[in-house]
Parts: structure tokens; C-alpha cells; sequence
């Protein structure tokens, strides 16, 4: 059974087995949590995605999907990178954003990683509203068949600290 946990702090602060990245398609780097991972992880990471892009992923990463690479520098072993979604009220696009946890987690069990920090995916620069963004990464986390044990949400705020606890705590009435 897996644990959520909820910390506000620094994603590449973590020792963790896998840290899951909210990256973009292009898996090169960016602003936010993917720029501060890159930034954090090191050469290593920014390597490891562009042979990504030489070999398996020459048009990117869809969105809703995830791979896994070295963490470079971080306390973490691997970076699992996902790609949300842009928020847009004239298309439903909830399930991407499901996806790239249900995605982050079956890469873990692939990798045989049982401790996961990850970020508010798409909350940010994409827009999702975020209790929305909380309630859909809560449900996917907590209902996927997993063997990740602890599901740490590593929220860069107050702010998404409360909404994600609000959002929890609605789930255990």
C-alpha cells in the first residue's frame, strides 16, 4: 500500500529513489521544476535526455507519458520525466494529466524504485487550476496498482501545500 506524504520544500532536495520531473517535450530543460532539476542534477541529466531524443524519442516526449534517466548530481537514483498538459477550458485533458502519474508510477515499478518525490504536474506555467491539478494527481496516486510505497508531493509553496492537504483530507472523509 503506498503512503502519500506532503512537504513543502524543494523537489531536488529529496532522497528519494526516482524524483519525477514536470517536464516539456523536448525533454532539453526549462523553466520551473524542470529547470531546477536540470540545474540541480547537473550535465548528466541534460546528456541522458539528448540521447533520448538521438535514439527513442527523436520527436519528443508525448504528453502523459514518462521515461526515466540518471538523477546526475540530485540524492535521488533516477529523474522520471512527464509531460503535463496545458490547461485549456475548451478541452477536457484530465486524463493526460492522470496519465503522466499512472506513467510516472509504472516507470517506478520498472525501475524498481519505491520512493517517488513529485511536483504539482502542470499547476504552474501550464495552468491547471489547482485543486483540480491535486485532486487528479491524489486519485491517480492512490489508485493505481503500484509497488512504490511512498508517494512524496513536494509542493514549492504554501499555497499548493494547503490545497493538496485540503485535497487529501476530502479524500479520507
Amino acid at each position: 500500500m503506498i503512503t502519500v506524504r506532503l512537504v513543502q520544500g524543494d523537489i531536488t532536495d529529496q532522497a528519494v529513489d526516482a524524483v519525477v520531473n514536470a517536464a516539456n517535450s523536448s525533454l532539453l530543460g526549462g523553466g520551473g521544476v524542470d529547470g531546477a532539476i536540470h540545474a540541480a542534477g547537473g550535465p548528466e541529466i541534460l546528456a541522458a535526455c539528448r540521447e533520448l531524443r538521438a535514439t527513442t524519442l527523436p520527436g519528443g516526449l508525448p504528453t502523459g507519458e514518462a521515461v526515466a534517466t540518471t538523477a546526475g548530481r540530485l540524492r535521488a537514483r533516477h529523474v522520471i520525466h512527464v509531460v503535463g498538459p496545458v490547461y485549456t477550458t475548451g478541452e477536457d485533458r484530465s486524463g493526460l494529466l492522470r496519465s503522466c502519474y499512472t506513467r510516472a508510477l509504472a516507470v517506478a515499478d520498472e525501475l524498481g524504485a519505491r520512493s517517488l518525490a513529485l511536483p504539482a504536474v502542470s499547476a504552474g506555467v501550464y495552468g491547471w487550476p489547482a485543486r483540480d491539478a491535486a485532486d487528479i494527481a491524489l486519485d491517480a496516486v492512490l489508485t493505481t496498482t503500484t509497488t512504490v510505497t511512498e508517494a512524496r508531493f513536494v509542493l514549492f509553496d504554501r499555497r499548493m501545500l494547503d490545497v493538496f492537504t485540503e485535497a487529501l483530507a476530502a479524500r479520507r472523509r
